[in-house]
């Protein structure tokens, strides 16, 4: 009877942990959408939206850091599932603060910004796809993991040739505006790729 309730007890927290995990995925792949919603028209609205799926997400990961702190035993090692949530929420954190640095800039979205962004929207639905397969397929949620570490190589790429494009200007205060905006974007594909790596190491670990 012991061993039953453990059991159910394990399976509960298990659900829990890749429920929140997924959600805040998802909340960052809606943000990455909403940022791409921006880039095409800077209204205010489209601003709101990502801010607020910016604090969304950070609602889901506190809700699971606060089941790590009261879960004795978890479906995958606790760091790992601390390591994961935070690098998701670095990608969100990064989309909302290019919003951010736009508005405070006073700059507009280019083509290479656009493209930059449609790469993370690609990133983030691999790593999405990842985690709603962690659990019961793991194997696959590797493939989509190993998808989105392709695409940080993709975003390195737009990103050296959005500099070399921009440096052939005769602005350097434009220049250093529109740098700092590609860097964000830049940063939250690292993120992504960070993500990506946890997930094929927790495979790695547990296969």
């Amino acid at each position: 009877m012991v061993f039953t309730i453990r059991k159910r007890l394990f399976s509960k927290e298990k659900n829990i942990f890749f429920d929140l995990m997924f959600r805040q995925s998802e909340k960052t792949l809606e943000g990455l959408q909403a940022l791409a919603n921006y880039m095409e028209d800077r209204s205010p609205e489209n601003a709101k939206q990502v801010k607020k799926c910016e604090v969304e997400a950070d609602d889901l990961r506190l809700m699971l850091i606060q089941e790590l702190d009261k879960t004795f035993v978890t479906p995958l090692d606790r760091e790992d599932i601390f390591k994961l949530s935070l690098a998701i929420d670095d990608v969100m954190d990064y989309a909302n603060s290019t919003v951010y640095e736009m508005e405070i800039y006073e700059v507009l979205s280019d083509g290479h910004v656009k493209e930059m962004v449609n790469i993370l929207i690609s990133a983030g639905g691999e790593i999405n796809q990842a985690i709603n397969l962690l659990e019961n397929q793991p194997k696959v949620a590797a493939v989509h993991a190993l998808k989105a570490k392709a695409y940080e190589n993709t975003m390195e790429g737009a990103y050296r040739l959005a500099l070399s494009h921009l440096f052939r200007g005769d602005d350097p205060i434009f220049m250093l505006k529109m740098r700092e905006i590609y860097r964000h974007l830049s940063n939250a594909a690292d993120r992504g790729d960070e993500a990506a790596n946890i997930i094929s190491s927790i495979v790695m670990k547990h296969s």
